[in-house]
């Protein structure tokens, strides 16, 4: 009887889970309810909450799916590869034409970021685990000669994992402009090279840049209104302040009205007096997130390129250091918004663009000046370069003593950008 009773609590926790994974890649995480999913797996709400606690819990469980899939996949084709050789774009063509797996993974990417949620040490532990077997690879691919031996298997471990989940959303933002598989393979050739290399035979630097430098503009979005009388502009501060809180601790789709108005200390009708909607709200919250960022940027004198390049880890530092949730609200709104339907999604899709136009001349004029070696494209290095940072900044949420993200940029841009 119990055998019988086990199966049959099997067989519902599975059909659940079917009907989580359908509905979630054809409508959408955010717009599927749990007694969508119940009446899909034709269980009642309450018997869907007896097998998963929580639509998180679904989202984990549909994802870990995924994973395990991968990795079975992966397994079989390290098992027929040659000796050395590195899947990693493989896996990720796998991983393209796997209907919903990028949309899902970046949703819970950026939920389970937050430490109060429940998937976040399961995401923590996938970091690690995912750090352990990447290194037991390139460590082969050294030993084998396919990676240059002075390259540092834990850091570029560390840097590759993070390159790719970067790559992995910003291309369900920019489809057109970035390419996942192709830029994992570019990078798998480059490991071949020793750290810093450059072709003999090329020009050394100008001792005067090539500039004038391009200015950072990371958004269209005009400034916040700053209007009105002392008491106002405060009490506006402070709803962005804890509206900043509540849509990194619980995303966007998550957090109502009710829920910032109650954290604030004021009541619905008030917070409507200075948001009058709520996507005028994280609106607000984007602009005042991207002027604190702008804030901490230093004014320099320099006329290199290069020079502006290397001095951005110190920026990532203090950032780190000064507003970790200025970093936590990114991440969880940078992943909620890939639907086109979510009322951040232009604003991502903007934001990227005009960061690839940046650190795209950024790294032309680099070149120019000689700093940047020839075999490298200065596109694909900024987007390489944004990935990177976005992915590092994600595992640093999960394991913030385990990852530095500032001494990751420093070290990949010495590669790029060697000194002479």
């Amino acid at each position: 009887m119990t055998s019988t009773r086990n199966a049959r609590s099997a067989a519902t926790r599975q059909r659940i889970l079917g009907a989580a994974h359908e509905l979630f890649v054809t409508q959408g995480y955010r717009s599927t309810s749990l007694r969508d999913i119940a009446a899909a797996a034709s269980v009642s709400h309450p018997g869907l909450l007896g097998h998963f606690p929580s639509k998180d819990a679904l989202l984990a469980e549909v994802v870990a799916r995924f994973e395990q899939d991968n990795a079975d996949v992966f397994d079989l084709a390290v098992a027929a590869a040659e000796p050395g050789a590195l899947m990693f774009s493989e896996l990720a063509a796998r991983n393209a034409t796997t209907p919903g797996y990028l949309e899902l993974f970046a949703a819970l990417t950026g939920e389970a970021s937050a430490t109060g949620h429940p998937s976040h040490e399961r995401m923590r532990e996938r970091y690690a685990n995912m750090r352990a077997l990447t290194m037991d690879a390139l460590q082969d691919a050294v030993d084998l000669g396919v990676i240059a031996p002075d390259r540092d298997v834990a850091a570029e471990t560390t840097r590759a994992i993070a390159g790719w989940d970067g790559l992995q959303l910003i291309a369900q933002y920019l489809p057109d402009r970035v390419d996942v598989v192709d830029m994992l393979g570019e990078r798998e050739g480059l490991w071949a090279t020793p750290v810093g290399w450059r072709a003999s035979d090329e020009t050394d630097p100008r001792p005067e840049g090539a500039g004038p430098l391009p200015e950072l503009s990371v958004s269209s979005m005009g400034d916040d209104d700053l209007s009105g009388y002392a008491t106002g502009r405060r009490r506006r501060a402070r709803i962005l302040a804890d509206a900043m809180q509540l849509f990194a601790r619980s995303g966007y789709g998550d957090t109502s009205l009710s829920d910032i108005a109650s954290v604030v200390g004021v009541s619905k009708s008030t917070l409507l007096h200075h948001f009058p909607t709520k996507e005028a709200l994280l609106s607000a919250v984007l602009i005042q997130r991207d002027r604190a960022i702008r804030g901490h940027g230093e004014e320099t004198a320099t006329a290199r390129a290069a020079d502006v390049l290397r001095g951005m880890p110190e920026g990532a530092q203090r950032n780190a250091t000064d507003e970790p949730g200025l970093i936590e609200v990114y991440a969880v709104l940078s992943c909620e918004a890939v639907p086109a339907s979510h009322p951040a999604h232009d604003y991502f899709t903007d934001r990227f663009r005009r960061s690839i136009d940046y650190f795209t001349e950024m790294f032309r004029l680099a070149q120019l000046d000689g700093d940047l070696p020839e075999h490298r494209d200065p596109e694909r290095e900024a987007i390489w370069l944004i990935a990177l940072w976005d992915g590092l900044q994600y595992q640093w949420l999960y394991d913030r003593k385990a990852v530095d993200v500032a001494e990751q940029l420093r070290a990949h841009l010495d590669d790029v950008l060697p000194a002479h």
